[in-house]
């Protein structure tokens, strides 16, 4: 009688490689190493090797006793004493070991550490003990192709948007369904603010996968400034194309961002490309961060066209850079003060992290601003973010990614509404 149901086992190998991804091979191999484990338990003798194999098709099995060649400097034989702490030789055990001179009269060219194999008696009978540590070896087996498969499919993902539904909530984490394996979506990698439905549908940066004792973690990031430029590069073929670049990015996660570009193209515009006709693309992007505001600059190698780029939507009236101590004085009309600097100095903020200088902002009148510590310290906390965020680029492996890559809000084609519609906002908040 035939120890397997070829049919049903068949049908359970096709089953295992749609579903979750584990090659048949994978499968048939934890087969035979739980059947060498049966009979050396029900059969077998202490210190035997036995090895399996069994062919799916036919139902066909074979078990065989395998034993390594060994000689007298890889092990001691019965009754001989060890030599001293440096003696590192193993017990010679008959069940496991066959020593060189009889392995070559077996097999001429066999050398130390080889295996040779005996054939064993059939056997199909396995006992009720015998048949629960098979299963405990296919089943373990199972689960280590399987994260196997999940590691070499997802680990190739790392730095792209993947898409999953929202599974359950522990402990202010996120657990993400991705088909395949679940995803967590740590609390500190969450936008400020959103909130999220059991079922609802999520998108967010594979971070990257971690293997670890109790099995295979897949992180996810919706704060990440590297997840803003993949939201870009679906929206803007010029940026998936390489003909567009990002210089930069700096971001406060659910409130504003700065994304400088670079184009390679004289007859692209980068800026342009990023907010697309109307605002479409840039709007897109906003709408995933749940109103995060984005602000494109386009980058500049000249530090003084750069700042004041990057100060926008604020107009910049005149600047003055101090090299040596990597400070930029901005001058600006008095009702862009406020625009300039930014609800609790945000603006500011992120344009000294984008750029790398210290931003003092004055008025037409002259008047230095001092509203804030926020601004003042603005360069020393670019330059933390920097030192932090070289770590953080080399892990997503983005070359163009510098210490400033954060992310940003809308880039300005039309200054007058930009200029006007801020102001009121920020005026009002200050």
């Amino acid at each position: 009688m035939a120890l397997f149901d070829l049919k049903t086992l068949n049908s359970a190998l096709e089953e295992l490689q749609t579903e979750r991804g584990i090659s048949r091979q994978s499968v048939v191999e934890a087969l035979a190493t739980a059947l060498a484990a049966a009979y050396r338990r029900e059969y077998g003798k202490r210190g035997q090797i036995i090895r399996a194999t069994f062919n799916p098709e036919t139902g066909e099995m074979e078990f065989r006793q395998a034993k390594i060649v060994v000689d007298d400097s890889l092990v001691r034989k019965e009754g001989e004493e060890s030599k001293g702490e440096d003696d590192h030789r193993s017990r010679f055990n008959p069940e496991q070991h066959i020593m060189l001179e009889d392995a070559r009269r077996i097999k001429r060219d066999a050398g130390l550490d080889e295996e040779i194999s005996f054939p064993l008696e059939m056997r199909e009978d396995f006992g009720r003990i015998a048949a629960q540590a098979a299963k405990q070896v296919i089943m373990q087996k199972v689960r280590e192709a399987e994260r196997a498969s999940i590691i070499e499919e997802y680990g190739e993902r790392e730095g792209q948007i993947v898409t999953g539904h929202v599974q359950r909530f522990e402990r202010g984490n996120l657990y993400v369904d991705l088909g395949r394996a679940t995803a967590i979506l740590p609390y500190d990698e969450q936008i400020p603010g959103e909130r999220y439905r059991q079922g609802e549908r999520v998108r967010a940066l594979l971070l990257r996968v971690d293997e670890g004792v109790r099995g295979t973690f897949i992180r996810l990031s919706r704060s990440h400034p590297k997840f803003l430029v993949k939201l870009f590069e679906t929206e803007v073929p010029e940026m998936a194309s390489g003909v567009v670049e990002v210089k930069g990015i700096v971001r406060e996660p659910g409130s504003r961002a700065k994304i400088a570009v670079f184009s390679n193209d004289d007859h692209v515009d980068p800026v342009g490309a990023l907010v697309g006709q109307r605002g479409v693309r840039v709007a897109v992007v906003t709408s995933e961060l749940g109103g995060e505001k984005i602000d494109v600059v386009e980058w500049s190698e000249n530090p003084a066209d750069f700042v004041k780029e990057a100060l926008k939507p604020a107009q910049v009236l005149s600047l003055e850079l101090h090299e040596e101590e990597n400070r930029a004085e901005v001058t600006v009309a008095e009702d862009q003060q406020s625009l300039a600097i930014g609800r609790g100095g945000q603006n500011v903020r992120l344009a000294a992290r984008l750029t790398g200088w210290k931003i003092d902002i004055r008025s037409l009148g002259g008047q230095e601003n001092e509203d804030t510590e926020e601004q003042k310290s603005a360069f020393d906390e670019a330059k933390a973010d920097i030192a932090g965020d070289d770590d953080e680029a080399a892990d997503t492996g983005d070359a163009n990614l510098d210490p400033q890559a954060q992310d940003r809000d809308i880039a300005s084609e039309k200054v007058e509404e930009q200029a006007e519609e801020p102001v009121e906002k920020e005026v009002d908040a200050e």
